[in-house]
């Protein structure tokens, strides 16, 4: 059985490995991980960390921020990151983290939960997402 609750700061080395299978576009820094870790743990009001604990290890995560924008009449949330470990996927557990941090939004008002995705559409299109915009990036390397 999964649990998904809060992260803690202990969970911190089994997310950065999980973070690995997130994608090849950036290359994750420890020191620079660690810190973004301590802040999203640390500061609940702007950012929702959720991990998915089957009872021997963490086996994923979601990371969304929430921000106070214009046209959205009040906040909004972004759902960054979401990885569930290879060996357990297809198990429900990336639908149990979205839905921990829908509900959480809910909990406190925020008017829109949006997630930008390259590979995943269909997973968050069986979860009633629909695509409503276009997401360019634009990096600033190092």
């Amino acid at each position: 059985m999964v649990v998904v609750r809060r992260a803690a700061g202990t969970d911190g080395p089994t997310v950065f490995g999980l973070l690995a299978q997130l994608g090849e576009q950036y290359t994750p820094q420890r020191d620079v991980f660690d810190a973004a870790y301590a802040d999203a743990v640390k500061d609940e009001e702007d950012h929702l960390l959720f991990v998915a604990d089957d009872g021997d290890a963490v086996v994923g995560y979601a990371l969304a921020t929430i921000a106070r924008l214009f046209y959205t009449n009040g906040d909004a949330a972004q759902l960054q990151e979401l990885v569930v470990d290879e060996h357990s996927r297809g198990r429900g557990i990336g639908s149990q983290l979205v839905s921990a941090i829908e509900e959480e939004c809910q909990k406190r008002g925020v008017r829109q939960l949006t997630v930008a995705t390259l590979k995943s559409a269909s997973f968050y299109e069986r979860l009633d997402y629909r695509s409503t915009a276009d997401f360019l990036k634009k990096r600033f390397d190092e």
